[in-house]
């Protein structure tokens, strides 16, 4: 049997899983749901400020709104001061309708489109150039506005071929152009996949010696950006180590593999801690740390998380309606579809155990383990929400709840559909508040359409 995989959570997860408005959610919303922790968010963007200012590093927190389409978020990041990474036009007019002023932004993204840069040239943005075309289109359209684009180069990082960035030639190219024209380059800008702290460490070190070349043009480089990548961490170490030590096909419904492996769900240095090993990390041909070199060389260094603002800021409650026992475990059936825990979209699985909320407590129920994969509500084989036997601790029954937690970051809507008609599920904000005398839960409905 599979070994179980267990999710950290958090005293909001905990007054939730243990409050009755857990089902009345259920029942009154009328099927599956997203329940948002937006204090959580609040408290994951302090942990990156205390990096921050524990380094001596002058920055900037910006939250990626593609990773969650809630309102919530950056509606908080506004209040916070935080800025926020957009990548099209409707990320970018959401921002700007919830409070956040458009010198807080950052446009990151290829080939953008002339209406998100007019508009990002209008309220001041930043914008990330991945291409000298890009570059060309927006120095002719802020000439025609009469206005200064301030803009980062985005570097093409060493490794495997990206299609994203421009390499020394087109950099140097780039500068050329900026020097006369109606373009202000603020700084340098990457984005790496996956989470290592000296890659990312490296290429930060060789963008501030990118900002004292240019410099050296005339020009006036004060920031980059590192992008994100910071891990989230989100089951124990030891139970991690049991199921990767004893992963093997016959744990999951039908033999499935993914050969394209797991997101590392556990992860010892993640979120703010992530953020410290970077700049306390010696980048390659340096003698002082990253931290150090910001300093010395006056560079603002931005930081655009999403996932790990985002970490135990929302989990995904579904309701059981249909129990199939099948050789030796059950294959249960939940009222939504697995577009709702994106990491299928990856070929691959949310791993960590949903809990499952009894529709009727101490119901007598056999005591587990009792192995079951849970299915989705749709005609098709391949949409399952977890094809892992989770080891239930009892036999799972219709109008039992399950709760997938910390979903916020990017599981719960980057691959959302309405397939068979069946409605998005909506999201929830719920928040602890007191009387002075107990505390209680409360909730609205999140304001996006």
């Amino acid at each position: 049997m599979t070994a179980p995989l267990r999710s950290h959570t958090t005293p909001e997860v905990r007054a939730l899983l243990a409050d009755p408005l857990l089902r009345n959610l259920s029942h009154g919303l009328g099927g599956p749901y997203h329940a948002l922790f937006p204090a959580r968010f609040d408290a994951n963007a302090g942990a990156f400020g205390r990096a921050l200012a524990e380094a001596g590093v002058d920055g900037t927190v910006y939250f990626a709104k593609k990773a969650n389409k809630a309102a919530v978020f950056p509606e908080r990041a506004a209040e916070l001061g935080l800025g926020v990474d957009v990548a099209s036009h409707g990320e970018l007019r959401e921002a700007l309708a919830h409070g956040v002023r458009g010198t807080d932004l950052v446009v990151t993204g290829p080939a953008k489109s002339e209406r998100l840069l007019r508009v990002a040239v209008l309220q001041g943005a930043l914008v990330a150039v991945d291409a000298l075309d890009e570059l060309d289109r927006l120095a002719a359209l802020a000439s025609g506005l009469g206005r200064t684009a301030r803009v980062l180069l985005r570097r093409l990082p060493p490794g495997p071929p990206s299609r994203f960035g421009l390499d020394d030639a087109e950099t140097r190219a780039a500068l050329r152009r900026c020097a006369d024209g109606p373009v202000d380059v603020a700084g340098f800008s990457f984005h790496l996949s996956g989470y290592d702290v000296r890659q990312r460490a490296d290429l930060a070190g060789r963008l501030v010696r990118d900002c004292r070349d240019a410099r050296e043009l005339g020009l006036h480089p004060d920031r980059i950006s590192i992008g994100g990548g910071f891990a989230v961490d989100y089951v124990g170490a030891e139970d991690w180590r049991r199921f990767t030590a004893a992963d093997r096909p016959e744990h999951y419904h039908a033999d499935l593999t993914f050969p394209g492996g797991w997101y590392p769900y556990h992860s010892p240095v993640a979120g703010a801690d992530a953020l410290r090993a970077i700049l306390a990390a010696v980048p390659a041909g340096e003698r002082d740390s990253l931290a150090g070199l910001l300093r010395a060389a006056g560079v603002r260094l931005l930081v655009e998380p999403g996932r790990a603002l985002l970490d135990q800021a929302g989990c995904t409650v579904f309701a059981v309606q249909g129990v199939k026992d099948r050789d030796g475990y059950a294959i249960l059936t939940v009222d939504g579809t697995s577009l709702s825990l994106s990491e299928q979209w990856f070929g691959s699985e949310f791993l960590p155990d949903p809990v499952l909320v009894p529709g009727v407590p101490d119901a007598g129920s056999a005591a587990g383990p009792y192995p079951a994969c849970v299915g989705a509500a749709s005609c098709l084989e391949s949409d399952m929400l977890t094809w892992r036997k989770i080891p239930f601790p009892v036999r799972p029954a219709v109008g039992d709840l399950l709760v997938y937690l910390n979903t916020a970051g990017y599981q719960m809507d980057s691959n959302e559909s309405p397939f068979h008609e069946l409605p998005l599920p909506p999201k929830v904000v719920v928040e602890q508040v007191s009387d002075g005398t107990a505390a209680r839960l409360r909730w609205h409905l999140d304001r996006h359409p």
